[in-house]
């Protein structure tokens, strides 16, 4: 009997050390992953080598898309520092992310623009078949300041971008511009 008892309190003493050092873990777990959450101009400066991968990055939410807030765009030190995160399978971002300071886990993608690209968007436009986002054909001020545009019309904006990669390719001898976005997994506003 006493040999029953003494592996029932053992057993329970188990049980009430485990659930304390869980707790501990998960605090642990929590502090590390909010450490581990790459500012907004780290994630721009690396974003070659972090392609495809899966990131965490917090910074202030500038901006959501008026289309059902399936986009936001957070900055980093300045305004030329901004990234573009699309809510993927989340559906949408919470309006209460502008002028918030939000963590976002997702998958760091990057888009190539290049002379084929532009060639398509051209006969979209020809077409009437270009989605327009923002107001009019001059496109949304928040996705073109994070791309570095600065035409105001679609034939600005592309001749602008045939500029740019003729640049990149003199200097580079890639005949391609990079843009990264991430593809959000989660997020939540931090402040």
């Amino acid at each position: 009997m006493k040999t029953k008892f003494m592996i029932i309190m053992a057993a329970m003493a188990f049980v009430f050390t485990s659930c304390g050092n869980n707790n501990g873990t998960n605090n642990a777990e929590q502090a590390q992953e909010t450490s581990l959450a790459m500012e907004i101009d780290e994630v721009l400066a690396s974003a070659d080598s972090l392609a495809n991968q899966e990131i965490t990055m917090e910074g202030v939410c500038t901006h959501t898309c008026k289309h059902g807030a399936t986009k936001i765009f957070m900055m980093g030190s300045d305004d030329t520092k901004t990234i573009r995160v699309e809510a993927a399978s989340l559906g949408s971002f919470d309006q209460k992310c502008i002028n918030s300071i939000v963590r976002v886990k997702g998958i760091l993608r990057e888009e190539r623009v290049d002379e084929a690209y532009l060639q398509r968007w051209e006969a979209s436009v020809a077409a009437s078949a270009a989605e327009q986002h923002g107001e009019g054909e001059a496109g949304c001020d928040t996705e073109k300041a994070a791309r570095g545009e600065t035409g105001n019309t679609v034939a600005e904006r592309i001749a602008d971008f045939r500029q740019k990669i003729a640049v990149r390719k003199e200097t580079t001898g890639k005949e391609y511009l990079s843009f990264y976005f991430v593809e959000a997994l989660a997020y939540e506003i931090v402040e």
